[in-house]
């Protein structure tokens, strides 16, 4: 068997590595990485590099709280990995990466763990909306679990926003074979991959046998080795329901197959009296350092969250320590139909709306710069203000506004 080279010099031995660079956004975060086979030289640079990337830009994003904290801990495993190579041997085929600086001797790292420190116990836990789940083709798809699951194994595909990387399509495109030979109607606008099938496969044989939502998710957190805890808002069913001119969607029917391009003139959550938090929820909520209301959708995304009984008031509760982030700036939602939601709701459109639906729940409120005239009056709610550029040009912006959120709310 020929011994692995690097692929960036050529030289051997070589392992293979996978060293990310993640960058907090206001609503998600980007991941960019270098996999392959690596020499102790190139490797070392590329988890150098990861690392200190991470510690510096990759802050900023409510989900970053969570998803950065991985990366610098697989950044820093492969790095210590990497330092336990030999030398390589042989002529370098092409110019040698520079490994540079530790990362503990670049300024922007220092800055980074900084922050770091200033979070103290990173939250462990996200408590995640199931009123989006479907079933499609006998098969029950969390949508928001899996996109949460992938995306903290670094598995998602980023280019489509869900499913998982390489995903082929044949499962699919035989179902179409035998809905169009027997005249049937397909969910032809709701595509399952081949890969992702295995999630949904294995989340409803489990579901049959008795297991609870909560349950299945925490084998599946498993089986993806992530050290987090991603818990549904409740083990009951939950549903969105929008009402339009066309009659009332579900939440899948009117995002995917409408692509939001119908006007909405009510939402309601079916089951949501009723249900019951899920195990390990409300204790979350209480024990957590910060909580963070990210900048997702406020009617279906986090709504469907508080409108379990008990969700809400444990946010109540933790009101001085809790953290919202606006998703509107200047007005617009940067992604997704919040921004006409909001108005089609009698909502007004604008940080100044978002404070008025969170007054009662978050005692911070981060706004764009943008809508710095607004702090005034945000303030006025009682709410404390925290303007900052939320729209990410820089690493350090991503830092800073980091620091200035979790600072607000200690």
């Amino acid at each position: 068997m020929t011994e692995p080279s690097c692929e960036v010099c050529g030289r051997a031995p070589a392992i293979h590595i996978y060293a990310s660079m993640y960058s907090g956004r206001i609503l998600l975060g980007d991941e960019l990485f270098w996999k392959g086979d690596a020499c102790r030289q190139c490797a070392t640079c590329q988890y150098r590099a990861g690392l200190s990337h991470c510690l510096w830009a990759g802050w900023w994003a409510p989900v970053a709280l969570v998803v950065n904290p991985r990366m610098i801990w697989r950044n820093a495993k492969g790095l210590r990995e990497a330092k336990r190579m030999p030398d390589p041997v042989g002529v370098p085929l092409a110019e040698p990466l520079d490994p540079g600086r530790p990362v503990f001797r670049r300024p922007a790292a220092v800055v980074g763990m900084l922050i770091l420190a200033a979070y103290g116990d990173v939250p462990h836990s996200a408590v995640v909306n199931i009123a989006d789940d479907e079933v499609v083709n006998g098969l029950a798809v969390s949508p928001d679990i899996d996109t949460v699951i992938y995306t903290l194994a670094g598995a998602n595909d980023d280019t489509r926003g869900w499913g998982l990387q390489g995903e082929t399509w044949q499962a699919m495109e035989s179902l179409r074979r035998y809905t169009t030979s027997a005249g049937r109607a397909d969910l032809g606008w709701f595509n399952l991959g081949d890969r992702d099938l295995g999630t949904h496969l294995y989340r409803t044989s489990r579901l049959a046998e008795g297991a609870s939502l909560s349950a299945v998710t925490a084998e599946m957190t498993a089986a993806w080795n992530l050290d987090v805890r991603i818990v549904p808002v409740t083990d009951d069913h939950i549903a969105t329901r929008l009402t339009t001119a066309e009659g009332e969607l579900a939440f899948q029917e009117y995002f995917v197959r409408e692509q939001h391009g119908v006007a909405v003139s009510g939402v309601r959550f079916e089951g949501a009296d009723a249900a019951r938090p899920a195990p390990g929820v409300v204790d979350a909520i209480a024990n957590a350092d910060v909580v963070v209301i990210a900048p997702s959708n406020p009617i279906v995304s986090i709504g469907p969250l508080l409108a379990v009984p008990g969700v809400r008031d444990a946010v109540v509760a933790r009101r001085e320590h809790t953290v919202a982030v606006s998703p509107i700036i200047g007005g617009k939602a940067l992604k997704g139909p919040a921004d006409r939601l909001l108005v089609e709701l009698g909502h007004e459109s604008s940080a100044l709306g978002i404070a008025r639906i969170y007054r009662d729940l978050a005692a911070v409120l981060v706004i764009d710069e943008q809508d710095a005239a607004l702090a005034p009056e945000i303030e006025a709610l009682g709410v404390r203000c925290v303007v900052a550029p939320t729209i990410m040009s820089q690493p350090g912006v991503a830092a800073s506004l980091a620091r200035a959120a979790v600072e607000a709310v200690r």
